[in-house]
């Protein structure tokens, strides 16, 4: 390092570069503490979702997600029912029925081909 010439201005010129140096070193570590805290109330916030949380006064309780999963699950195994024929009250009865009758409607159409050709119609 060169020298001004003059002992107070190297003194301070010295002190200043060391301020500077520290400062940034201070606000380099700020910023890393405050991304931190900022990430781990994200993960926080998720693991709240996650694991649900408990009510308290004012606040209703809130499911976690394997809670709410289990919950689709009982629904979906509520609705199974409906995929299969039984008495003619389910869905899969309502399209075997609907099936039947556009069969009878249309006789000429192979149901594995999918629609045929349309029948030329004449014109009055």
């Amino acid at each position: 390092m060169e020298e001004t010439g003059i002992p107070a201005l190297d003194v301070v010129l010295m002190w200043g570069g060391a301020v500077t140096v520290v400062a940034g070193v201070i606000a380099l570590a700020w910023r890393a503490v405050r991304a931190s805290v900022r990430l781990a109330a994200r993960v926080d916030h998720f693991m709240d979702d996650w694991a649900g949380e408990v009510g308290r006064a004012g606040v209703p309780a809130r499911p976690g997600v394997m809670e709410r999963l289990a919950t689709f699950e009982d629904r979906l195994t509520s609705v199974e029912h409906e995929l299969y024929p039984n008495d003619g009250g389910s869905l899969r009865d309502a399209v075997d029925r609907a099936n039947a009758r556009l069969t009878r409607m249309c006789p000429d159409v192979d149901s594995t081909d999918g629609p045929g050709p349309v029948p030329p119609q004449s014109v009055p």
